[in-house]
């Protein structure tokens, strides 16, 4: 079946770990025919649209971490029609406890073979937004055994305030990852089936390990946010990027409601 808005299950006991560990992996999210019908688009797109040509070992450690490009959804109808599916939009907002979820952005994140380390980060550094309301959902596009550098999770680090201004980088993942030792967080790195989604909330410290193998690995994610959320000051060139970028016309202040940050999901009321 070719599927994404059909419910997704959740029980009390899966909300109440996302709400501990700032993290969770879900089993059987998507099917192989819809990741399939989907994915082959996304990867066609990431690889065309892509401007990240210099050799591997020429790059800077971010950039041997993945190719990326943002806003596929604006790119093709297919990808579109994927990252506005209320299947994972509803997830996003049960995980979240909110009523409903808007698109911050979508991103694919494509690690060729031979791609180095995603140093440790949190990714609301980037985000120049008023509460800790986002959560990224993390697509594979076919499953992910360790040596393809699957994400891995600090679990409970969404508190830790220590790393908040650092963006990915090595001085990221030595400085983030000596805190977070300091502090015993567990660190979950496991291999991700197809059909595993992972979601983690905004401030929750992860990183992902090299592609050993011989294959690209090909991941789809969809950043979203409390529909409700609202536009801050931003705190360093990077948030006033993205904030150009992202949300062009949102005010300070106000609920980010453009057309680039539509509604996903939002609860039915009575």
């Amino acid at each position: 079946m070719i599927d994404l808005d059909t419910p997704y299950t959740l029980s009390a006991a899966q909300i109440a770990q996302f709400r501990r560990d700032g993290f969770i992996k879900l089993k059987h999210v998507l099917s192989p025919e819809t990741l399939a019908h989907y994915g082959a688009e996304i990867t066609r797109l990431t690889i065309a649209l892509n401007t990240q040509h210099v050799p591997l070992e020429e790059r800077s450690t971010y950039d041997k971490a993945f190719l990326q490009v943002m806003n596929l959804w604006e790119r093709s109808p297919l990808v579109g029609r994927f990252v506005m599916g209320q299947r994972l939009g509803r997830i996003a907002a049960e995980l979240l406890e909110v009523s409903g979820v808007r698109l911050y952005h979508d991103q694919s994140l494509y690690k060729e073979p031979g791609g180095g380390i995603t140093p440790a980060h949190a990714d609301q550094y980037y985000w120049p937004l008023a509460s800790d309301r986002t959560i990224t959902a993390w697509i594979p596009l076919q499953a992910v055994p360790v040596d393809m550098g699957p994400l891995g999770f600090y679990a409970r680090s969404q508190s830790v305030e220590f790393g908040r201004d650092l963006g990915i980088s090595d001085e990221s993942e030595e400085k983030i990852s000596a805190n977070i030792a300091r502090h015993g967080f567990a660190f979950d790195s496991g291999p991700f089936e197809l059909g595993e989604v992972s979601f983690h909330l905004g401030w929750t410290f992860h990183k992902a390990g090299a592609n050993l193998s011989t294959r690209p690995r090909s991941v789809m994610t969809v950043i979203y946010m409390d529909a409700d959320m609202r536009l801050t000051q931003a705190l360093n060139p990077v948030q006033a990027n993205d904030r150009n970028q992202w949300c062009p016309g949102a005010v300070e202040g106000a609920v980010i409601d453009t057309p680039k940050n539509p509604l996903i999901y939002c609860r039915a009321t009575a």
